[in-house]
């Protein structure tokens, strides 16, 4: 944590990576389930590296396909699971998911369209929202920066929510960002890389170092 902000360094696909994230004071590491990601992470090579990750959260990044496939995580390491869904999923399904996790464990990641709004119905479901920036071509990690104001809106509304900003976020826009959006947690990933999976450590630290600078 720094200076009450959160942090969730996504796409971690090292030991050197997560330890190195650790040590600036990530409270959580992401590992990405998705087989299109250029960052995705095989479960088995996770489960390789469990052992030896420093002791902060995991959370599970995954894209919605089925009920047995998510069933599959449960037991599999991770703290929690970033579940990227369209936000157009009847509101049953996502009911349905309840079943298999608890909402403490959920990180909704719904994708909404531009002039679209968040299906309110989804709140009670999960204790975690993630705002990203739509992409149409891809899930998360498109590098584009989201809504800040808007994520402040639903912030004020919806105060029992733990609200997570991602999209976009680097070295260079997170202090603007954490003021203008006001978020207690944010999610950084393409924006401290030299390459897709691949975490620059300079820029890492700037990342926290100016985070740190932003806030009071």
């Amino acid at each position: 944590m720094v200076k009450g902000v959160s942090v969730k360094v996504c796409g971690i696909t090292s030991l050197n990576d997560a330890e190195a994230a650790h040590s600036l004071g990530a409270d959580y590491l992401g590992f990405i389930q998705y087989p299109k990601s250029p960052r995705y992470l095989p479960l088995e090579k996770y489960r390789e590296l469990l052992p030896s990750l420093p002791p902060v959260k995991k959370v599970g990044v995954v894209v919605y396909s089925s009920m047995d496939e998510l069933a599959s995580y449960k037991d599999s390491g991770f703290d929690y699971l970033q579940i990227h869904f369209p936000n157009d999923t009847p509101f049953f399904e996502v009911a349905l998911w309840t079943e298999l996790l608890p909402p403490h464990m959920m990180w909704l990641a719904p994708r909404i369209p531009p002039g679209r709004e968040l299906d309110l119905a989804f709140l009670p479901l999960a204790d975690f929202f993630l705002m990203d920036t739509f992409d149409p071509h891809h899930v998360g990690g498109s590098g584009k920066t989201g809504d800040w104001v808007n994520f402040k809106r639903l912030m004020i509304l919806y105060q029992k929510i733990g609200w997570i900003l991602a999209g976009g976020l680097t070295p260079d826009n997170i202090a603007e960002a954490v003021q203008t959006s006001g978020t207690k947690r944010v999610d950084v990933n393409s924006g401290i890389e030299s390459a897709p999976g691949v975490k620059d450590h300079a820029r890492m630290k700037a990342f926290f170092d100016n985070l740190a600078a932003a806030q009071p």
